[in-house]
This record gives structure tokens, C-alpha cells and sequence, in this order.
């Protein structure tokens, strides 16, 4: 079964591509990306985050957000903003942050393969987020965020991408943030059948970021296929928009807590209870209190850095053959919030909240010194390689487990499901 093909891209012109480009919808506060799109007609967050175009009284679920992102789409396309491509092709999307460079394939993936779990995924969804995207893809007619995927790096596809490089970009420019984004079309046909041929010979992809997006086109192409009974299963909707890396090109950072109270313990009680657990050391500052390994967590508390060690007895106790249950935030899960702090279910517990390690250690002291927080706690960075084995063995990972740069610009390609 062929897992990616080419598609009929949606893309800016070369002239407003970086002022269309925008973060991805799920990083940003409404009030942020308010922020970010004020002045700019031209933000492609007026499609993909639309409830900032409309009353901040109307709830973000209200259909009418959604009919607000369709007819900001509709105008970008008649106003020429965004101009369809006549034939199917692949693309190409380079990043750069700093020394770290990952060029990735450009192309829509398929949903049977997805459905029999042979593009694979490494957590839950929630059913509120999953159909929010129902409601937007099918609003728009359209799929205007890209899912992040990898393979298992096969240097044959890293070769012929790296040549496909060599003719000139569509765009070509540095964000905000000083990360380089450049974007080709892949107009050569002998060459796309050369990376479609290649792609043959890789028989899973992985969720990287995008479960919710994912999910949501599966539900939206049983949607489609109810109204379109002589369906030949080549239909775009049929196939969801991806950018597809290859492992030994991710970049995971770590995704680090704070956490709102001790669960009525002191500071001396729960360093004590912790200390069941782990090795405690009182550290200078973030630098030293930065987790260099697994199994080790810097602890920010009452204004003063700690390192957290893995007690060896415990570490030798988990299993093995278990991907999960040896993930530092299993280790979080099952030896500081469950037994210590009461703190269950991450996803819904208030008490816990999540810092994504672009903010370094120094946006966790940040929450705590604000009075907001209590206390934080920085882990060491999920591997690429731990995630590819939790998702063959069937299992999930704890929430916000990882957290990928740099980012996936939105808006340089959409999908049009037609």
C-alpha cells in the first residue's frame, strides 16, 4: 500500500508567502495570535485560527468561527493570495534553528494506512480537540495544517531529497523567531516517480505532531464518503496533508511542569517524600539544574534549583520490555505526582500545566516566581527512538510526552478536498 503521494498544492504567492505563513493553530492563545495577525490581512492565522476575527465573546466552537475561516479562505483564493496548482506534485521544506537542518517531503498521506495502523501514533486524542478539526476541515473544505511524520531514516530517500534541492525555491526567508523556512515544488515528474518508487520500500510512518489532525480527517473522510456513494477511494479526501521527516533529523526538546501546589505538604515534607525516590542536590542555578540524562529532573522550589536523580534501585527495577513505563515522564507519573502529589490524569488535573522546552528552564522559574505556580519540574528530552518504539508496540505515551522544533509554518501548502 503507497503511504504519501502528491496532491494539487494551495499555496501562497512568492511575494506574500512569509507575511501568510503563521505558528500552527495549537501553540497559540486566541489573545497571541490576535497579537500576532494585527496589521497583517495576509496571516493565515485569519484561516486557521479564525476566532480572531470575531467577537471574543463567541465561544471558539461556535459554527461561526468556522464559516468566518471558510470565507477568509474563499477570499484569499479569489483575491489570488492563494493560487491552487494545476497538477499533482510533491514538495519539499527545509528548516534551519540555528545549526540544526531538517528537510522534509511535502505530500498527503493516506487514511486507509492510517486507519490499519500503518502510519502509527504515539498518543490519545481529546475528543474536544479532535472535533474542533472535524468542524474546521469540513468548514473550509480543506486541510490547512500539515501532520508532522517520520520514518526510520533510509539514507537512498535522504540522497534523492538532497538532490531535489538543487532547483530553485518558491520561498525562501527567516521568521520572527530566526528559524530559516524554504519551499519547493517538485515540478520534475521523472523525479517525483523516482521519491514515490522510493517511499515504496518504507512500510510505517510515525505520528510525530498532529494526532488531532490526523484522527480528524479519518472522521471527516467517513463524513465525505456517506454523501459520495460511487466514491473510488482516489479522492483527496481520502488523504490528509503531511510533512514527512526522517528520524535522524528530529529535533525533541523537552516538555517540562509546573504544578500548582505540594498537595498540602511543606517544602521540607516533600523534598522528604521525594527523597525516597531520588537523589537530592541543591544546584546554582538552571545551568547545573538542567537534566544532561534520563532518568535525572531539575526541581525548581521556594526560589531555589535542585537536580533529581533516579534512585539505581529503582532505576534497575523497571522493565524492560516495557517502552513506556522507563519514559522520564512515565517515571514523573509513577514516583512524584501519582504517590506524592495526587495528581492522576494530567490531561485534566488543573494542578499541572505544561512549559514546552523552547522556553528554556528560565519560562519554568518565570511561572513560579509569578505566585501563579508553586513549583516546576524540567525533564530530559523523549528520544526519536522511544517514540518509534512505544508506537510498535501498540502503546501510547504519557501527555505532552514531547515537544518537536522547530515548528511547521502554516499556510506555505494546504490541501483542498475536493
Amino acid at each position: 500500500m503507497k503511504l504519501i503521494k502528491p496532491f494539487r498544492g494551495l499555496k501562497p504567492t512568492k511575494a506574500l508567502a512569509s507575511q501568510v505563513a503563521s505558528p500552527p493553530y495549537d501553540v497559540l492563545s486566541r489573545a497571541e495570535a490576535k497579537e500576532i495577525a494585527q496589521g497583517n490581512p495576509y496571516s493565515f492565522l485569519h484561516i486557521n485560527k479564525p476566532d480572531i476575527d470575531v467577537s471574543d465573546e463567541l465561544d471558539q466552537f461556535d459554527p461561526t468561527v468556522y464559516q468566518v475561516g471558510r470565507d477568509n479562505l474563499d477570499e484569499f483564493m479569489s483575491s489570488g493570495v492563494l493560487i491552487q496548482d494545476e497538477n499533482e506534485q510533491f514538495y519539499l521544506y527545509r528548516q534551519v534553528m540555528g545549526d540544526h537542518e531538517q528537510l522534509g517531503l511535502v505530500a498527503v498521506a493516506s487514511i486507509d494506512a492510517y486507519d490499519r495502523g500503518l502510519i502509527k501514533i504515539h498518543e490519545y486524542t481529546r475528543p474536544d480537540k479532535e472535533g474542533d478539526r472535524v468542524n474546521h476541515m469540513e468548514a473550509l473544505g480543506a486541510q490547512v495544517g500539515p501532520v508532522f511524520l517520520t520514518y526510520k531514516a533510509d539514507p537512498g530517500i535522504t540522497e534523492i531529497l538532497d538532490k531535489a534541492k538543487e532547483c530553485d525555491s518558491d520561498y525562501d526567508f527567516e521568521d520572527e523567531t530566526g528559524v530559516r523556512h524554504t519551499f519547493w515544488t517538485l515540478s520534475d515528474k521523472n523525479l517525483a516517480s523516482e521519491i514515490e518508487e522510493r517511499f515504496q520500500s518504507v512500510d510505517t510512518l510515525y505520528i510525530a505532531d498532529g494526532h488531532h489532525r490526523s484522527a480528524a480527517a479519518s472522521r471527516v473522510r467517513e463524513n465525505y464518503r456517506k454523501k459520495d456513494k460511487n466514491g473510488k477511494g482516489t479522492e483527496s479526501y481520502n488523504f490528509f496533508l503531511a510533512v514527512v521527516f526522517p528520524s535522524n533529523q528530529m529535533k525533541i526538546l523537552d516538555y517540562n511542569r509546573v504544578l500548582k501546589d505540594l498537595n498540602g505538604l511543606s517544602v521540607e515534607e516533600f523534598l522528604n517524600a521525594l527523597s525516597k525516590y531520588f537523589l537530592i542536590e541543591q544546584v546554582e542555578g538552571e545551568g547545573d539544574a538542567k537534566p544532561k540524562k534520563v532518568n535525572e529532573f531539575g526541581l525548581y522550589l521556594n526560589h531555589t534549583w535542585y537536580r533529581l536523580t533516579l534512585r539505581i534501585e529503582i532505576a534497575d527495577k523497571l522493565p524492560s520490555n516495557d517502552p513506556v513505563k522507563g519514559l522520564d515522564v512515565s517515571i514523573l507519573q509513577d514516583y512524584i505526582l501519582t504517590p506524592i502529589l495526587e495528581i492522576n490524569d494530567q490531561r485534566t488535573d488543573k494542578r499541572i500545566d505544561f512549559v514546552g522546552g523552547i522556553k528554556g528552564l528560565s519560562g519554568l522559574k518565570e511561572r513560579v516566581n509569578s505566585g501563579k505556580w508553586t513549583a516546576a519540574v524540567a525533564l530530559y528530552p523523549t528520544s526519536i527512538d522511544s517514540l518509534i518504539a512505544v508506537a510498535d508496540a501498540g502503546q501510547v505515551m504519557p501527555p505532552k510526552s514531547t515537544w518537536f522544533e522547530p515548528k511547521l509554518k502554516s499556510g506555505l501548502v494546504s490541501h483542498l478536498l475536493e
